[in-house]
């Protein structure tokens, strides 16, 4: 088992920054982030291997959003840029359990574990 403990969202206006925790019980491999809006359903955002040497994102954050990790801390990290209000939503980290990086990095089933989110809004 893994519990994953997310930190970092609030209130921002459109254009601004935040930097999103994900805390680790123990050490994990692949990570990921999705976020999920009102009415909508979870989307992938992004993944990092366990070295970080592979990451993948989705084309609606590519170049806002950068995904990285500290394993020293079993933490992993998003930092999102030009944030914008259709980022407004919940953001949850996912913990896999499979060994290797594939093409599942993007889809819920690829995750074992989740967080219990934090509410990011972004303000216009």
């Amino acid at each position: 088992q893994v519990q994953l403990v997310e930190s970092g969202g609030g209130l921002v206006q459109a254009g601004g920054s935040l930097r999103l925790s994900c805390a680790a019980s123990r050490r994990t491999l692949t990570m990921g982030w999705f976020r999920q809006a009102p009415g909508k359903e979870r989307e992938f955002l992004a993944s990092t291997s366990w070295s970080g040497g592979s990451t993948t994102y989705a084309d609606s954050v590519k170049g806002r959003f950068t995904i990285s990790r500290d394993n020293a801390k079993n933490t992993v990290y998003l930092q999102m840029n030009s944030l914008k209000p259709e980022d407004t939503a919940v953001y949850y980290c996912a913990a896999s359990e499979n060994i290797g990086y594939s093409d599942s990095v993007r889809f819920r089933y690829g995750y074992a574990y989740w967080g219990q989110g934090t509410q990011v809004t972004v303000s216009s």
